[in-house]
């Protein structure tokens, strides 16, 4: 059946509504039916006073019983009396017994009092005779109903309030019990895990909730297939790549020792060092984002560290001037020293490789609050403003001065901000006033001794 969970609830709600104001009614008819009776303590007192009435009327003391008349409606603030029954029928009518019989002049104490009448009712006791009828308005402290008014306001509001929150309850964990299995397995999808299966922890459910279930899985197992599809292409990708490079530099080797023309083969050597690097990149960046490594286990210094890299650097760019500010240790935890390493590696031949011959590129390292900040300017020709996010893409290149000194394929800069947010740290471009870019690298601080 389509729309199944709409009819479902449907059927809920209609029937929930129904049944609550037929339980409020029945709950209404009680209640007043409950509250509409005299107390059973001031009906005796009632008895009292009629008793008490009769005593004195059979005595025939009637100054008495006018002065204790006077006394009761005065106590009572209410109107009280005495009087007879004697009716006279006409046109030559009669009285049946039953009427004799069930003739009152005011309300019997047992019957029901109606609660929406303001003013109090007249209660009748008759006296042995059957012909002589205390009379009494019923006094206020005995009226029935003293709360009617708050518990009709308990049974209209607050009740219903209840019901229908114990009814969207029921509703909401009805649909959001398997929303909330969806939003497990979205995660677990996220973290890598592609063999999650959400329609199976449903049971027989089969509404419109099942249906994104079985879409979900499918989904799941076609993006799961995929990416193993990826992972192995990458990987054949790579052995098939460098297998041929490493021929290429075997015959390149054999070329420089039989003493051909140097000047190509150095070119064909650049190429393949490039081609390598490519590969190597590109399969690091592939592992980052698809296996989603922890990169947060190591201790390292990152003075230490800056200065290894430099010395690198100086030996690879010996025309380029290498200038650093960094103070003596800057302990850094939970970090990686290859991920990090190797993305200050790339950041700096990238701005070694922008920069003219005898150019200055310029690292400092400092202590900002609870974060450690590496700047990296270079003195290249900088990049336009709209392409300061793109150069972090991969492939995405630019040409930042006329004759770079190595021209990378745009991978290089996307792996260096993979690798510094898998760290747990930021890396930013931005245009220097004098010219150049500046690349900052913004790292946690877990330890505090910066010396």
């Amino acid at each position: 059946m389509r729309r199944r969970l709409l009819w479902k609830l449907s059927v809920i709600i209609v029937a929930g509504t129904v049944l609550l104001f037929w339980l409020i009614h029945w709950l209404m008819m009680q209640t007043e039916q409950h509250m509409s009776f005299i107390d059973e303590t001031y009906q005796q007192e009632l008895l009292d006073y009629a008793r008490q009435a009769e005593t004195l009327y059979q005595r025939g003391d009637m100054a008495a019983l006018n002065t204790w008349l006077l006394q009761v409606q005065e106590q009572e603030q209410t109107w009280v009396a005495l009087a007879k029954s004697d009716i006279q029928p006409l046109a030559g009518s009669f009285l049946s017994k039953q009427f004799k019989d069930g003739f009152r002049l005011g309300r019997n104490i047992e019957w029901k009092i109606h609660l929406y009448f303001k003013q109090n009712p007249i209660m009748d006791v008759t006296f042995a005779d059957g012909n002589t009828h205390f009379l009494i308005t019923l006094p206020q402290r005995m009226r029935p109903g003293t709360y009617w008014f708050q518990a009709s306001l308990l049974l209209q509001i607050a009740l219903p309030m209840v019901l229908m929150a114990l009814l969207s309850f029921v509703i909401y964990r009805h649909v959001m019990s398997p929303l909330r299995q969806l939003e497990r397995a979205t995660h677990q999808l996220s973290d890598g895990q592609f063999d999650v299966h959400l329609r199976d922890k449903l049971g027989d459910r089969q509404d419109e909730i099942a249906v994104i279930a079985e879409t979900f899985d499918k989904m799941a197992q076609r993006i799961g297939n995929l990416i193993q599809t990826q992972r192995h292409l990458t990987s054949d990708l790579s052995h098939e790549l460098r297998t041929p490079l490493t021929r290429i530099e075997l015959a390149l080797s054999w070329a420089e020792q039989s003493g051909v023309n140097q000047q190509p083969i150095q070119r064909i050597r650049e190429d393949c060092h490039q081609m390598r690097d490519l590969v190597e990149d590109t399969l690091t960046l592939a592992w980052i984002e698809n296996e989603q490594p922890d990169l947060q286990s190591e201790e390292l210094d990152l003075s230490d560290l800056i200065d290894s890299i430099v010395d690198n650097a100086r030996f690879e760019f010996p025309e380029h001037q290498l200038v650093t500010e960094l103070p003596e240790h800057s302990q850094l935890r939970h970090c990686s020293i290859r991920a990090l390493g190797h993305a200050l590696e790339n950041i700096i031949r990238n701005a070694l490789s922008h920069t003219p011959k005898g150019g200055q590129v310029t690292i400092c390292l400092f202590k900002e609050d609870a974060h450690y900040q590496i700047q990296i300017d270079d003195q290249g020709s900088g990049v336009a403003d709209k392409h300061l996010e793109d150069i972090f893409k991969p492939f995405f290149r630019i040409a930042r001065s006329s004759q770079p000194l190595y021209q990378g394929f745009g991978v290089g800069l996307s792996l260096a901000k993979r690798q510094v947010q898998a760290v747990g740290g930021v890396l930013q471009a931005t245009n220097l006033n004098t010219g150049g870019l500046r690349m900052t690298i913004t790292l946690p601080v877990a330890s505090l001794s910066l010396c």
